[in-house]
């Protein structure tokens, strides 16, 4: 469905994307994750078109997105820190999105009513929390019954609730047989949601695995400790150097 074919991507002197190919197919639920700074984000902007990459292809159902934008309508993608016109109400920014997608499809108010938030479509924007403002950036990025959704660090911020609602949602939406690429650093809030796992570092493509075999190979349950253990596994092994004593002629 999405395919990269040896991306890089430089700011300035600074190298952040170095030869990436990856594939992505429906119904996958992947994890991209790394330390701060090894090129997730600027990959996601990538795929979404709002970085241009300085060589290589991405592919979108077989056709390049360089110079196309259609091919966004098929996606719902949730920032993590969602940035709206302050004065403008919940349901403003709910209804002048309706109109700028001009989507004629069922929408899905699934989190829009799980949230309720059609209770506070009267508060600005200025005049939310984080956590709210998060919920809101859900609800837009499911809203048209995307194919393909795109969620970076899509809990934080959210209450235990509200992360709960959010993640029955994913599963939900996976289960239709959608692609779905989730950025987060708590590992422990994607074990019953993804199928396979991107780890990325100094902008290049450390491993991808099904979790299912990343499981099998570390003999671990849980997805921290399992990475815990491959990132041990693949560290190179110092020699400690013994001493050199020297003896002085008197």
């Amino acid at each position: 469905m999405i395919k990269i074919e040896n991306i890089n991507k430089k700011f300035g002197k600074l190298s952040v994307l170095n030869g990436i190919n990856l594939l992505f197919e429906k119904g996958q639920c992947i994890a991209l994750i790394g330390p701060n700074g090894c090129g997730k984000t600027t990959l996601i902007k990538s795929i979404l078109g709002m970085v241009i990459p300085d060589n290589g292809v991405i592919e979108f159902n077989g056709k390049s997105i360089l110079g196309d934008y259609l091919y966004r309508s098929t996606i719902g993608y949730m920032p993590q820190i969602g940035r709206y016109p302050d004065n403008m109400t919940i349901g403003q920014i709910i209804e002048m999105i309706k109109k700028i997608r001009k989507s004629n499809q069922e929408l899905d108010e699934d989190l829009l009513k799980a949230f309720e938030l059609e209770k506070m479509f009267y508060k600005q924007m200025r005049t939310l929390s984080g956590g709210t403002t998060q919920k809101v950036s859900a609800v837009l990025a499911f809203l048209f019954n995307p194919d393909v959704l795109i969620l970076d660090e899509p809990t934080a911020g959210l209450d235990p609730l509200a992360s709960e609602i959010l993640k029955e949602k994913i599963i939900r939406e996976k289960e239709k047989g959608k692609l779905i690429l989730i950025t987060s650093h708590l590992l422990s809030e994607l074990d019953d949601l993804i199928t396979e796992i991107i780890f990325m570092q100094e902008g290049k493509v450390h491993f991808h695995k099904n979790i299912e075999v990343i499981k099998e190979e570390t003999g671990e349950n849980k997805i921290s400790k399992a990475i815990a253990c491959i990132l041990k596994q693949k560290q190179p092994v110092v020699k400690e150097e013994k001493p050199v004593i020297r003896l002085r002629s008197v």
